[in-house]
């Protein structure tokens, strides 16, 4: 690269261009399947019908898919992240828990991708530290018809209108109807104690409130629908009695994915599923920079770099998580959370309560949750789910 040119502000410059995420697939003539995911995807000609994507001169996983004689265009759809981060390891097992079918030339056709594009080599030219690959479309179809998956400063999403207030949905409608039934309830606990209560619900990887009372001296910034991504250690509650693999999934989304930052994650689960709620310390300054990054990711329409702030400012409320509550201390509180206990058929929901008063004795902050566990219960019983 040129010396005038800084290849990091050169990467960053042209990470400000979505593109689409492929996966290019190829059985070899041992009968194996290989493949590399690719964002440099693009249509060419349509007479001849001709696509091209851009491999790495030094990748190994193209030099593999050269050798065969086809080779297929796989477009991801939004929800195969996943699949897309397993294929873009290395090694030769990777696709041996991944569904796919030959296609017309032989080469591996995704399971669930949004379409595929199979082609036969038509040139390899040199370009850079690049090649650039022609290939003359063959056979092509549309399996699904949905979203496709993009790459975007370093990042992955979905094309989407980008608000933060949660748009309609079969759950998130269920979620404020069953809110609905404890409403007197939730304005009474608001109105005795003087503070703001709301009832949130998990919906997707978010959670998102869909009733609010404020009867507290501090004003609730957010809206109805307003967001909260579910990071460690947000969201312990609403994983409190998850199955594993939504538990493995929630502390995957933690920035630092280290075992001690794991097991510390695992370890704060652990407390609250004990307790039966989350509580999280009031630090001014923590509360503030993740408040900051919030509202900017709101801004932003959830950009992948905004994203990952809010990721880190997230984890770095760990150490304010769920602090002991000792008889005779003491206690600054930013909210209190409790688990409302809902059918399996039922999103996720819990009581919030925030807005609290500035150094609140022990027995205060038992009485708080006391209160909060008797109309969660309530909510159960006026619902039909089991405590």
């Amino acid at each position: 690269m040129s010396a005038d040119i800084d290849p990091v502000l050169f990467r960053e410059t042209l990470g400000n261009y979505p593109t689409g995420v492929a996966v290019v697939t190829a059985t070899l003539e041992d009968g194996r399947p290989a493949g590399m995911v690719v964002g440099t995807f693009s249509s060419v000609s349509l007479d001849p019908p001709l696509i091209a994507f851009f491999p790495m001169r030094s990748s190994k996983s193209f030099a593999r898919l050269r050798t065969a004689g086809a080779f297929c265009v796989n477009v991801l759809a939004s929800d195969q992240e996943p699949l897309c981060r397993t294929l873009a390891t290395g090694g030769e097992d990777k696709f041996d828990d991944v569904d796919w079918h030959p296609g017309p030339w032989g080469s591996p056709v995704l399971a669930d991708a949004v379409s595929w594009i199979e082609c036969t080599f038509d040139d390899i030219r040199e370009a850079g530290d690049h090649f650039i690959v022609l290939g003359r479309v063959q056979e092509f179809s549309v399996q699904r018809a949905t979203l496709p998956l993009l790459f975007f400063q370093g990042g992955y999403g979905r094309f989407s209108l980008g608000s933060f207030v949660a748009a309609p949905s079969p759950d998130l409608i269920q979620a404020a109807q069953l809110a609905e039934v404890i409403r007197s309830e939730v304005e009474q606990l608001s109105a005795e104690f003087e503070v703001n209560c709301s009832v949130v619900a998990r919906i997707g990887c978010d959670s998102v409130q869909v009733l609010a009372a404020n009867d507290g001296d501090l004003a609730e910034p957010a809206p109805l629908g307003h967001r909260q991504p579910l990071i460690p250690p947000f969201g312990a509650i609403f994983m409190a009695g998850a199955p594993q693999q939504e538990i493995d999934e929630w502390l995957g989304r933690a920035p630092d994915r280290s075992p001690e930052r794991r097991e510390l994650n695992v370890t704060l689960l652990g407390r609250v599923r004990e307790l039966g709620y989350s509580l999280l310390a009031a630090e001014p300054e923590a509360l503030s920079r993740h408040e900051a990054v919030l509202h900017e990711f709101e801004l932003s329409g959830g950009l992948p770099r905004q994203d990952r702030l809010v990721r880190q400012a997230t984890s770095d409320l760990a150490e304010l998580f769920t602090p002991d509550i000792v008889p005779g201390d003491n206690y600054d509180l930013a909210s209190i959370v409790v688990l409302i206990p809902t059918r399996s058929t039922q999103p996720p929901m819990a009581l919030r309560m925030t807005g609290l008063p500035e150094s609140m004795p022990a027995e205060r902050v038992q009485a708080l949750i006391a209160g909060m566990k008797n109309v969660a219960l309530a909510a159960a019983s006026m619902t039909g789910a089991r405590p």
